[in-house]
C-alpha cells in the first residue's frame, strides 16, 4: 500500500475490482479505473475488441485492487495467464490503505 502512490506516478492503471456496494460502503479509489470481476480479463485483455482504452500493451503496469487482496491475487494470475508481463496486486487490498 506505501508504494501505489508511486506506482501511479510511474503510469501504472489501478484497477478497483470491488463491486459497487463495497465502494458505496468505504468509499473510491481515486483515479482508479473500476471494472468488476466478472469483466476483468476480457476489458483488459490487449486482444480483446472490448478492451478499455489505452490498454494495448502486454507490458503496461496494472495494480489490482480488491477489499483486502485475496481475489485481486487471483485475478492479477488470471491477466498474467492472458500475457500481460506487469501485473500485480495491492497487498491487503483496498482496507489496506
Amino acid at each position: 500500500p506505501a508504494q501505489l502512490g508511486a506506482e501511479v506516478a510511474a503510469g501504472a492503471l489501478v484497477v478497483d475490482i470491488r463491486p459497487s456496494d463495497s465502494r458505496d460502503r468505504e468509499g473510491a479509489l481515486e483515479g482508479a479505473l473500476i471494472l468488476e470481476r466478472t469483466v476483468l480479463e476480457w476489458r483488459l485483455d490487449p486482444t480483446s475488441a472490448h478492451r478499455v482504452d489505452g490498454m494495448r500493451d502486454p507490458g503496461q503496469r496494472v495494480v489490482i485492487v480488491c477489499n483486502e487482496g485475496y481475489a485481486s491475487s487471483l485475478a492479477a494470475a488470471a491477466l498474467r495467464d492472458l500475457g500481460l508481463t506487469n501485473v500485480t496486486d495491492l497487498e491487503g487490498g483496498y482496507r489496506a490503505l
